[in-house]
Order: C-alpha cells, then sequence, then structure tokens
C-alpha cells in the first residue's frame, strides 16, 4: 500500500531545520531596543509559518538584549551585542511547516542590517545517512 504524498501526516515528524546566523552592521539604538526585538522576532516568525507560543526577553546592563520565542516547532533566540552593531541568531524548526531562513532574512531585513552569515543544518531522520550511531 503506498501514500499518497498529500496524506504524509507530518506531525512528529522527527526532522528539522536549525538556522545560525550572524548579522552585522545593525544601528546600537536597535540592539538595545527590547520591545522593538521582540516584536521583530515574533513578526518574522509568524510571517515564516511558525506558531508563536511565548516571547521572552532579558534588557542588560550596559547594553545588550536576549530573547527567546517558544515556539509549536521548537525554539528561536537573539542574543545582540550593540556595542560592535552585530547579533547572534537561532532558530530550530521540527517538521515542515516554518521555514527558518526565510525568518532569518526577514529579521536581517527589519535591523536595516548589512550583512548576514548564516548556515542551515539540516536535523533528524532525513539525515540519518550523514548521522553517527554511537551506542
Amino acid at each position: 500500500m503506498s501514500i499518497a504524498p498529500e496524506a504524509v501526516q507530518t506531525v512528529g515528524l522527527f526532522s528539522g531545520q536549525h538556522v545560525l546566523a550572524e548579522i552585522d552592521g545593525i544601528d546600537a539604538a536597535l540592539l538595545d531596543d527590547e520591545v522593538f526585538l521582540c516584536q521583530i522576532l515574533d513578526d518574522a516568525l509568524k510571517r515564516a509559518g511558525a506558531t508563536v507560543l511565548q516571547v521572552i526577553s532579558k534588557q542588560f546592563d550596559p547594553q545588550g538584549v536576549t530573547v527567546l520565542a517558544l515556539l509549536s516547532e521548537s525554539h528561536a533566540s537573539l542574543h545582540t551585542y550593540p556595542e560592535i552593531g552585530s547579533v547572534f541568531v537561532d532558530v530550530f524548526t521540527c517538521g515542515t511547516k516554518a521555514q527558518p531562513e526565510i525568518a532569518v532574512g526577514l529579521l536581517a531585513e527589519a535591523m536595516g542590517a548589512s550583512t548576514v552569515q548564516s548556515r542551515t543544518i539540516r536535523r533528524g531522520l532525513e539525515n540519518q545517512n550523514e548521522m553517527k550511531v554511537t551506542p
């Protein structure tokens, strides 16, 4: 018996994409604006198809912000360095609904970044031939 592609269930699918990015050339004031960062992370994730459950943040003294988003699909984070105009971005989504690479691009655009360096790691069973299993 074969299953039509449109009938394949993605809930509980042990696979995902993990995007790691360094984004530079951002105005220091934006990277120290906790409310702005929470809003753009929430918006970028939703526009990329993710289901945002909660966004929390921490403003540091004298500067810098960390923002974490809990997703139905997994998580996302921002860690800012206003003193050098840079931010680390981490977006991991399970399944196939959300598109973390799009979320990273939307974040860079919202921050007016000059450069984005990112890499995507495919995770889970679809990559089991690339993974080494140790007992």
